[in-house]
């Protein structure tokens, strides 16, 4: 068995390496033809746009992991059923059912390479590819740190902001500063929070302070509502805050805690936290689904017709699934329900496809 089983994963593992190296060159290709006008602008050096392309590709490989472990897989098995492998080992006495140790651990194996990219590679490469492409490409003035405070530095007038409410377009806890030629502190603005309203940012609960010349005393006033100067919009804000996916699962966890301790809402934010459990154990749902499918004799027409196939299951699935968290993102369902639901039923249809493979 064991002849088998290397026989096995040796060709899953060639196959998914070619689906790799096919889906990251289209991809690369795609993206640079698309972005090398923003490049030439800039002025961009070569190794720059290099390095943007480089850290952008750990990011493609956690999102094709599951689709390529799964295309490969189906393309074995149509293979050897084509070959009539398949019928070979069952003559011998092999149940099917054997095979899927070595696909189980292969599963498993990609699992925990998901978590890992996901939990360490990906936050950091896709956090360094959006700073060369916001700051050295599009030239944003905006900045963040970990815990998403965003900073934007104009011209004399440093601003920061607190949280920003994405899906309100709200501003949460706005401080604006002023200064003169000496960068001297001549105004600032505080409040509570700010709405776009009418292309323009309304500050809510404001409070001014304004430096007097003559006295060289501070003074302040109120307002419960004062539109405000500001030179960004809601898709700059977005654009500047810290994606989920720039964050591990420990950063993120701690922002949500921080976030709803303010009293602030963090629901998508605890929907994203669920789907980075969830989304590595597609592997091992895939893998069984794609075994049960395989071996049903219904898909030897040939690769083309398989890969479609699959295609089809997966473009299923990622409908399905981007349906739910979009409920969980508007509270109709809870996080972890919203981001478990798909992997749930798929695992039961493969578990069916299973049962009825022999």
């Amino acid at each position: 068995m064991s002849i088998i089983y290397n026989y096995v994963n040796r060709e899953i593992f060639k196959n998914f390496g070619l689906i790799l190296v096919v889906v990251i060159s289209i991809y690369v290709a795609v993206d640079f033809f698309e972005k090398i006008d923003d490049f030439m602008e800039a002025g961009l050096p070569f190794s720059r746009v290099l390095s943007f392309f480089l850290y952008n590709i750990p990011f493609i490989i956690a999102q094709i992991v599951p689709v390529g472990l799964f295309l490969s897989i189906l393309i074995v098995f149509c293979l050897m059923s084509k070959s009539n492998e398949i019928i070979a080992l069952r003559s011998s006495g092999i149940s099917i059912y054997h095979l899927l140790m070595p696909l189980l651990s292969i599963g498993v194996l990609f699992t925990i390479l998901l978590f890992f990219l996901s939990e360490v590679v990906v936050p950091f490469t896709t956090s360094m590819a959006n700073k060369i492409w916001l700051s050295e490409v599009r030239k944003e003035r905006l900045y963040t740190t970990r815990e998403k405070n965003v900073w934007i530095k104009g011209d004399r007038k440093i601003t920061h902001i607190k949280y920003y409410d994405a899906t309100n377009r709200l501003l949460h806890g706005i401080s604006i500063n002023y200064f003169d030629k000496d960068f001297n502190l001549v105004k600032r603005v505080d409040a509570k929070t700010a709405q776009f309203e009418k292309e323009k940012w309304v500050l809510v609960n404001s409070m001014v302070q304004t430096l007097d010349t003559d006295t060289r005393s501070y003074k302040v006033t109120f307002h419960e509502k004062q539109v405000e100067p500001l030179d960004f919009s809601p898709e700059d804000m977005k654009r500047a805050m810290k994606k989920s996916v720039e964050m591990s699962f420990k950063e993120l966890l701690s922002y949500i805690r921080k976030v709803e301790a303010e009293g602030y809402d963090a629901t998508v934010y605890r929907v994203d936290l669920q789907a980075k459990i969830a989304f590595p154990f597609v592997c091992i749902i895939l893998c069984m689904l794609g075994i049960g499918i395989s071996v049903r004799g219904k898909l030897s027409e040939g690769i083309p017709l398989i890969v479609a196939y699959g295609l089809g299951i997966v473009f299923f699935y990622w409908i399905f699934n981007s349906f739910c968290v979009s409920l969980g993102y508007g509270e109709v369902l809870p996080a972890w329900i919203a981001v478990w639901v798909a992997n749930f039923t798929f695992l039961c249809f493969g578990l069916y496809t299973l049962m009825n493979a022999e």
